[in-house]
């Protein structure tokens, strides 16, 4: 069975965490680029890699993003000790906070499917099914990257998990952010994934209470390993 390192960061600032990436990141296309000058047996395998974390208040905007979906300037975010960093994934803009489960797994996508799309949809299933296990029902919005609440009631549905990643010779970085006891104010000062009809929950919102954050955890651990047929190690 394939392996993926797994660590668990805990709280960490965001760009600490973001250098951490780009460091298996670019390992893991070196050794690619490599082995492909070498014959088979000279070949040393790529790892796959799984981080989890929390940061503190922090609001990325992907590439594809608009800056004015910001609604506070310098002035704001230092008033409500919000970070902000432009970054190299796709999609728009989002929070990151405590409470949150950051998700970022830097897969070679060599050991499993050559899709990023599908890539997406086996993470979307992981957080489906972790919140299946917690008794709340969410599914997905066609054409919508996320994990939704009631998406197919306009009035009503809710994002509780954003996706947005970046890929190079089919290695993948960045991921998801997962929210569990979220603080859900933060998401007032953004128009969250740059969309202005749909609002943003938790599982703590949902549930009318705070979470074992680690039971959380444990659980979209083992419902990635499954999708994956993978072990966490």
């Amino acid at each position: 069975m394939k392996t993926i390192h797994f660590k668990d960061l805990g709280p960490i600032d965001y760009a600490k965490a973001w250098d951490y990436q780009k460091e298996l990141f670019q390992a893991t296309i070196a050794r690619k680029v490599a082995n492909r000058e070498l014959p088979p047996e000279q070949q040393t395998p790529t790892e796959d890699h799984l981080l989890f974390c929390e940061h503190p208040h922090v609001y990325t905007l992907g590439k594809s993003g608009k800056v004015a979906h910001l609604l506070l300037n310098e002035e704001g975010l230092r008033r409500e000790g919000v970070q902000f960093f432009p970054i190299d994934r796709g999609g728009d803009i989002t929070y990151h906070g405590p409470g949150q489960i950051v998700g970022y797994p830097i897969f070679d996508l060599d050991h499993y499917f050559t899709d990023v799309h599908r890539f997406l949809r086996t993470l979307e299933e992981a957080v489906i099914g972790t919140l299946e296990a917690y008794k709340i029902k969410a599914g997905r919005i066609d054409g919508l990257t996320g994990v939704w609440l009631d998406g197919d009631d306009p009035a009503k549905a809710r994002k509780i998990c954003a996706f947005g990643i970046k890929a190079s010779r089919w290695v993948t970085m960045h991921g998801f952010a997962f929210n569990v006891n979220t603080d859900l104010s933060y998401f007032d000062h953004i128009v969250p994934c740059g969309i202005a009809d749909k609002g943003v929950t938790c599982m703590a919102k949902e549930l009318g209470g705070l979470l074992d954050m680690q039971g959380v955890k444990d659980r979209l651990k083992l419902e990635l390993a499954d999708l994956f047929d993978v072990e966490l190690v």
